[in-house]
């Protein structure tokens, strides 16, 4: 007995209990990482059993890319514990276009270990090993870990399932917060770039990156947030989800959170005190990507700035929109409202200058409806102790405001590089951390729905790719602005949102993958949150 299976409007017909990943081959398709029917991702071991329309994907989709780096962080693992006995790895955060570990072992690692780790790395993936995927009870994986010494991922079980999938490669086990690939020949290309002291950057292709390998840009300030916020953490006892629970659960949670909001706005002052040592700073330009805050942070700076004895004014670059019928079209003749020549970068430079040669400028006011600038008698001069304040996508490009002397500029990049960890091998997106903000907010504001605002994200992000990422490292100083208790807040409203979106929604397994996720954390009051908080930027309250 035969079944139809259909990809891509071609259609083959093959033996009844066929694998998917032996159809896949049937279609001549490489490097294949799974398989999506009925907008569930399911095991490319699964056997065809009926007619069917599948979708199979690779690392140049969303599902893929998160699959490939689980894996690969899978396949490092194991390579540092072939070759290093009684060693392990900690992953503890996203950069761009890679990720941090920290390999944890008795003596400092040299160039030649990690290259031998790399070729451990190629022989694991060269021998097609399976990852292979065991539901066992929750009590076999809380003896497991208790008797591993991985205690943190222990306390997590206390939120999950009866049920635990865990997934074996050669004889290593462990958990992931997402489907593996079906085996590791599918992820040949990656690359190691060592930074001393055990400390390395995982590179790996992505969706963003079209498949494509990323060259490497050390990125020291985002690097240096990040342990900041850690080493912070680690004083406060919470350097994992399972201790946040532990202070809710005991009623401890109020102060923790009154410390977070203490450390997010000391980071502000520190940066207020470092603009004004330099008496020729006139300019702090602000960018970050999508639901990282800046409205609130830009807000927070210039209060610090004035109980200094300073005159903030802020701009937004978005009020410098070109004419609607001026604006760059992409593609897909669509406008392009991101790009740098969406912005009438002459007006602004003009304006800028003049400000700075002590003349009065009539700052406009784009309107969005119309698609023209408007001027409602907003005039600005700057004062001896006035400093401006920029915010905008490309505000850490020079070319935004070239004809500015860079001595009086000052580049702040804003991201919520959340330091808390899930456990020692799965770290918090800052990806799914702005998706879920932005989810919220667009809910709120706009009437946005949750799929939607998936549905968007990705050109989203293919913006943050383009316009922003590639200039982080110019920042002069980064400004977290994660809170680490803020994802027991946005559980609260994020998980009805998701869970709008059904089985019959091309975004219901990325849906399901952020439910599963949230269900880490226990649940915390908005009461608890200050008016004045960033997070009211996205629940609303304020």
């Amino acid at each position: 007995m035969n079944v139809k299976i259909t990809y891509q409007n071609e259609t083959k017909e093959v033996p009844i209990n066929t694998t998917y990943l032996e159809i896949s081959k049937l279609f001549n398709l490489k490097n294949i990482i799974g398989i999506k029917i009925n907008n569930d991702i399911i095991s490319l071991n699964s056997k065809a059993t009926k007619d069917q329309v599948v979708e199979f994907f690779d690392v140049n989709s969303i599902e893929g890319t998160k699959m490939y780096k689980a894996g690969l962080k899978f396949i490092l693992e194991v390579a540092i514990k072939t070759i290093f006995k009684n060693s392990d790895i900690y992953f503890l955060h996203s950069v761009p276009g890679g990720m941090l570990g920290e390999i944890i072992y008795d003596k400092t690692l040299t160039d030649d270990d990690i290259s031998l780790i790399k070729k451990e790395m190629a022989n694991i993936i060269d021998g097609d090993y399976p990852f292979i995927k065991y539901n066992i009870l929750k009590e076999e994986a809380k003896d497991f870990y208790l008797k591993t010494n991985c205690l943190e991922k222990e306390a997590n079980l206390r939120n999950t399932e009866n049920i635990i999938t865990i997934h074996k490669l050669k004889n290593y086990l462990n958990y992931f917060y997402i489907d593996l690939p079906n085996s590791t020949n599918c992820l040949k290309n990656f690359s190691l770039q060592y930074l001393g002291n055990n400390r390395l950057i995982i590179l790996y292709p992505s969706n963003l990156t079209h498949g494509k390998l990323p060259d490497y840009v050390h990125h020291e300030n985002i690097i240096k947030s990040f342990y900041e916020g850690k080493s912070w953490l680690k004083k406060l006892n919470t350097p994992y989800v399972s201790d946040l629970n532990d202070l809710i659960y005991n009623y401890k949670i109020k102060g923790f959170i009154e410390s977070c909001e203490l450390h997010f706005n000391d980071q502000i002052r520190k940066v207020s005190e470092e603009i004004i040592r330099s008496n020729n700073i006139k300019f702090v330009m602000i960018a970050g990507p999508s639901s990282s805050g800046k409205t609130t942070t830009t807000r927070v700076l210039g209060a610090y700035l004035r109980s200094l004895g300073y005159e903030p004014i802020c701009l937004s670059t978005d009020d410098y929109f070109v004419e609607r019928e001026y604006n760059p079209k992409n593609d897909l003749g669509e406008y392009d409202f991101e790009c740098l020549n969406a912005i009438d970068i002459k007006l602004l430079n003009e304006n800028l200058k003049a400000l700075l040669n002590g003349k009065e400028v009539s700052i406009p006011t784009f309107n969005f409806i119309t698609g023209k600038k408007e001027y409602h008698n907003n005039i600005i001069k700057l004062k001896e102790n006035s400093i401006i304040l920029i915010e905008g996508l490309h505000c850490l490009n020079d070319d935004l405001i070239p004809y500015i002397d860079k001595k009086y500029k000052y580049k702040v990049y804003l991201s919520p590089f959340i330091p808390l960890n899930i456990d020692r091998h799965n770290y918090i997106s800052t990806i799914d951390l702005r998706l879920i903000r932005r989810m919220i907010r667009d809910s709120r504001t706009r009437g946005i729905n949750a799929s939607d605002t998936i549905k968007n994200w990705q050109s989203v992000r293919d913006g943050e790719e383009k316009y922003i990422f590639p200039y982080t490292h110019q920042a002069d100083t980064i400004i977290n602005t994660a809170l680490p208790y803020e994802l027991g807040v946005l559980k609260i409203y994020a998980e009805p949102l998701l869970l709008t979106i059904d089985s019959a929604s091309p975004f219901y397994a990325e849906a399901r993958r952020l439910v599963k996720f949230l269900k880490s954390f226990y649940p915390i009051s908005s009461e608890l949150v200050s008016k004045d908080s960033i997070l009211r930027e996205f629940i609303g309250g304020r």
